[in-house]
């Protein structure tokens, strides 16, 4: 088959075996450098990806993306006859269909929520107390994470609870058991003066999502928390919307913002979203998962330069056979090109082993750890696994960087033989 004459000879001199040891070790370890480097690269890369997705599955899923609210219903009133608290977002029926019809929205559920302490006979802690109507929220991902009970529970059975398994192992309680719902911040009065709103309710579910929401937020039917807030009606003052991506938030709520202006029927409305509350969690992972790019890329830099080392020793050792193909015509570019095939031959194997290797390390991880007998995240999660999210356009950018990296890292090499002058060469040959 015809080849052109550079690629011919830059092969020719890859495959050689006549090369002296010390330049045959470098060049092996340049390229198990890229393979290494290429390999890591994909399964870290992969295993952080895994724990974003976790993160936004288990955490936002349950946070909303956006909370919708009624800017004079957040001004709550008080009747000055009985004290207890109007509601005046009656139209959220109707402005959760508008919702609906907006783009990026998938799921819109209305709830109220209150800062409340939970009591039970051994402990007490704050919580995030939710008021829902179990009707609007099958998609919810508590329903599908439930090991006791069931979310719709809070229909069926007056002042009942749905909490987190995290949170019923601190309180010591179980299903069926009573705890006391307690509101700090609303008092009444009684014989005794002035104490804090509260009230016994009934667990009848507990969920485990697995994030730090199990011991943090709980779940009661909004007639009975608005009940318990002296509210009028089933007390719902806010609507939470689930989008198709949780990261196009900002984008949902201009959209939202510029409708609400022109299109909806309520106004003026409040928008805000998930990055008030969890922002800066997932601005950490996200830099931490940015550094992890930058320090395996590093080292895929550095056994990429190993080629130039391997390279300049070639064209010390090659000078009479660069001089004798000058003196027959070959121009300055075909000895460039010489070169930068004998060193992209060695990062072109690096990379494909290292990309292969990589993608099934990141695909078998967890069968490779529990082979070795290794728990990454400790004896408390023996029974879960790293989370892997192996992506194409990661493995794509990886195989390209590193091939970018061998290719600049024989320029040098290349351009150094092409200045070799055949006369002085061969003087002495």
């Amino acid at each position: 088959m015809f080849q052109p004459v550079s690629l011919f000879i830059g092969l020719r001199y890859s495959r050689s075996k006549n090369r002296a040891g010390f330049i045959s070790f470098i060049t092996f370890f340049s390229t198990v450098g890229i393979l290494l480097g290429v390999a890591s690269l994909i399964t870290v890369v992969s295993v952080m990806n895994g724990f974003e997705g976790e993160l936004k599955k288990r955490i936002l899923g349950i946070v909303p993306h956006v909370i919708v609210t009624q800017e004079h219903v957040s001004q709550e009133l008080f009747t000055q006859e009985n004290n207890v608290k109007a509601s005046s977002f009656k139209n959220w029926p109707k402005l959760r269909t508008q919702l609906l019809q907006q783009k990026n929205i998938q799921q819109v559920t209305p709830f109220l929520s209150s800062e409340a302490l939970i009591q039970s006979s051994t402990n007490l802690q704050g919580v995030l107390l939710q008021g829902i109507i179990p009707e609007f929220e099958e998609n919810n991902i508590i329903n599908s994470h439930m090991v006791s009970g069931y979310l719709s529970s809070l229909s069926e059975q007056a002042y009942s609870i749905v909490i987190g398994r995290s949170l019923a192992n601190k309180l010591k309680v179980s299903m069926l058991d009573t705890i006391r719902i307690v509101l700090p911040n609303q008092t009444i009065f009684t014989p005794m003066g002035r104490v804090p709103v509260q009230r016994n309710f009934i667990i009848s579910g507990i969920f485990d999502v697995g994030s730090q929401v199990d011991d943090s937020m709980v779940y009661v039917h909004s007639k009975y928390g608005a009940k318990l807030l002296r509210r009028k009606g089933d007390g719902i003052n806010q609507l939470r919307l689930y989008l198709d991506d949780a990261f196009n938030a900002q984008q949902v709520v201009d959209a939202l913002t510029l409708a609400n202006q022109v299109d909806f029927a309520i106004k003026p409305l409040s928008f805000t979203t998930w990055n008030d509350s969890q922002g800066a969690l997932f601005s950490a992972v996200n830099m931490e998962k940015k550094m992890m790019w930058l320090m395996l890329s590093l080292i895929v830099a550095v056994a990429a330069f190993n080629i130039v080392s391997a390279l300049v020793m070639v064209v010390v050792e090659k000078q009479g056979e660069i001089g004798i193909l000058q003196t027959l015509g070959l121009s300055r570019m075909g000895i460039v090109k010489i070169f930068i095939t004998q060193g992209m031959v060695n990062g072109l194997w690096g990379v494909t082993l290292g990309s292969v290797f990589g993608v099934l390390i990141a695909l078998n991880l967890n069968e490779i750890l529990a082979t070795f007998g290794l728990n990454i995240l400790g004896g408390g999660y023996a029974a879960q696994s790293l989370p892997v999210q192996l992506e194409v356009n990661n493995v794509v950018v990886i195989v390209l960087s590193a091939l970018v990296m061998s290719f600049v890292a024989t320029l040098y090499p290349a351009f150094q033989a092409s200045k070799t002058q055949p006369a002085e060469v061969l003087r002495n040959e």
